[in-house]
């Protein structure tokens, strides 16, 4: 008997082996290991800077003096204020301190980690701001040293590190080989953190982004309750965070551009699975014609 059959037709690939597209911006990255050397290289150069600025005792204190001077002048509101709040708990103390020690340097290598995953055009724009408030801030701490509040005797401020506890300074500033105590203007504590709020919310489009802005606004608190940091401080550096930002712009579109490449992700992963759905039904309705069949038949 002669027969031949026909071929049966590929079966449809089933809707939940189509994977999602990535939700992530088509926009290139910079090379990862480069972006690793840069600012590991950043960092250290800064680092190294800082201890380079240490040792002027007589001067930073002589600053010191007139930074406090200066604030009577402006009227700004007492440091002292800040801390006689912080002073009514021991354990809010403690908290102020912990999150002055482990906050600001975790928390900006996490913005910079999501943002180059997620926001890259936003990222090199960010990376070069914050490295150029770094270089000001090193040039600065070169040429101004500062004792910070809690050392200033005029002050009259306790120094919550030593007392309370944790502390990332030594108990006397000349031995301290781990960091320049010296180095209080501008705080860099105070101009990374609204550097991340301020890239947070050009980054994200969610109604609430603007909470970010509590980041640094605690931050302010903390470093001027502990007694790390005048007011001018960090009034410094927002203005040298400011000069960064109107030179160094956000690339024109880029929140636009991101955003196209999240709207063109999604609209790649319902077209995939409309086409999945129809190519199942159209099998359901068709299962007769989807099995060999005999044609032409004969004895």
């Amino acid at each position: 008997m002669d027969s031949r059959t026909e071929p049966a037709e590929a079966e449809p690939e089933p809707a939940a082996a189509i994977r999602r597209p990535s939700r992530q911006s088509s926009a290139p990255r910079p090379p990862l290991v480069r972006e690793l050397l840069l600012v590991v290289g950043l960092f250290v150069v800064y680092k190294v800077g800082r201890q380079l600025a240490d040792g002027h005792t007589a001067e930073a204190f002589r600053n010191a003096n007139r930074v406090w001077d200066w604030e009577r002048t402006l009227h700004l509101p007492g440091e002292g204020s800040v801390q006689g709040a912080l002073l009514h708990s021991d354990t809010l103390v403690h908290l102020a301190n912990t999150y002055y020690a482990t906050v600001h340097f975790p928390a900006t290598v996490a913005f910079l980690v999501w943002m180059y995953l997620r926001r890259p055009l936003h990222y090199v724009w960010a990376r070069r701001v914050l490295a150029a408030v770094t270089a000001a801030a090193l040039a600065l701490h070169l040429t101004f040293p500062l004792a910070p509040p809690r050392l200033l005797a005029a002050a009259g401020l306790v120094d919550t590190g030593q007392v309370y506890g944790p502390t990332v300074y030594g108990a006397h500033p000349a031995t301290d080989e781990m960091a320049n105590q010296f180095a209080a203007m501008p705080s860099l504590h105070f101009g990374w953190a609204l550097m991340v709020a301020i890239g947070l919310i050009a980054a994200t489009r969610s109604r609430l982004r603007w909470l970010w802005l509590l980041h640094p606004l605690l931050t302010l608190l903390v470093i001027v309750g502990t007694a790390n940091h005048y007011w001018l401080d960090a009034i410094v550096a927002t203005a040298l965070l400011g000069i960064a930002l109107a030179v160094i712009r956000l690339p024109r579109g880029a929140g636009a551009a991101e955003a196209r490449g999240l709207a063109a992700a999604d609209e790649a992963y319902d077209e995939a699975d409309g086409a999945a759905g129809n190519s199942g039904g159209a099998g359901g309705a068709g299962e007769k014609e989807s099995v060999p069949e005999l044609v032409g038949a004969r004895r």
